[in-house]
């Protein structure tokens, strides 16, 4: 085989230097308290080029979290002094960033319980190492897209929900509200097609980015989750309807003074 062209390679060098300082920009804490998953995990992960914090139970993630930024969490469920999803669930008071989810425990009922805690993805030990990377990186790709949308976004607006896809941010009744890059990309994707109806493949595809295979439980949390942050009662959803044997949709709604819509 002929060798590259001299600016070929230069720019194969390039390309490769610039993929590795991309990663290096994101750090990935990963929290276990079996060391040999931990260590093995930092080598993956170091070897995709993101710089690797760790920590063996939920409250040194939470110390860990109030000094050191963190782009993506690995977290895992059973730990001493406190579990990954007590942990969870006091990440998500106050930060939206992906969090995956590690467990030996592959019960659909687990992964429910984990997805409806607040994380973003549910991974099952024993786990394939070039899945998980794949998973921690497309993760971290819709995270960061979130932040270099361009200035052309719009302002959405359907009843009393406002989203701001220039400023990421949703807003109920004027009230900013808290979503994951996950939530954020179902509500936008429905509210950008408001009375159409999507299959949960579908939204999987879309939010996702990975073929879907069985995924109805997982759009499900994510739309109970999302629910219970924009409805007035999360039973009685007035805007994201569920149309039984199909999909989920963005019911149109029209404000007609605040606080009343129809």
């Amino acid at each position: 085989m002929a060798p590259y062209p001299p600016h070929m390679h230069n720019q194969r060098q390039s390309n490769s230097r610039q993929q590795s300082q991309q990663s290096e920009q994101h750090t990935v804490l990963v929290c276990d308290d079996d060391e040999a998953i931990v260590n093995a995990l930092e080598v993956y992960l170091k070897q995709e080029g993101y710089r690797v914090l760790k920590a063996g139970t939920g409250r040194q993630a939470l110390a860990i979290l109030q000094q050191e930024p963190v782009q993506l969490i690995i977290m895992d469920i059973m730990m001493p002094e406190m579990d990954g999803l007590s942990a969870t669930l006091k990440i998500r008071e106050t930060q939206n960033i992906p969090l995956i989810m590690l467990s030996a425990k592959s019960e659909d009922t687990d992964k429910i319980t984990g997805l409806h805690f607040g994380a973003d993805d549910y991974v099952t030990k024993p786990f394939n190492a070039l899945e998980l990377m794949a998973r921690v990186k497309s993760q971290l790709r819709r995270y960061t897209r979130l932040g270099s949308l361009p200035a052309t976004s719009q302002m959405l607006v359907n009843g009393r929900l406002e989203l701001d896809t220039s400023a990421c941010e949703l807003k109920v009744d004027g009230v900013p509200v808290r979503l994951t890059a996950t939530e954020y990309k179902i509500v936008a994707y429905l509210m950008k097609h408001p009375g159409q109806v999507f299959s949960t493949g579908a939204i999987y595809e879309q939010v996702w980015e990975e073929t879907s295979h069985a995924v109805e439980n997982t759009v499900a949390v994510h739309i109970r989750r999302i629910r219970e942050k924009i409805e007035i009662n999360p039973k009685e959803p007035e805007y994201l309807k569920v149309v039984w044997g199909i999909g989920y949709k963005m019911e149109k709604r029209t404000r007609r003074n605040r606080g009343t819509t129809q």
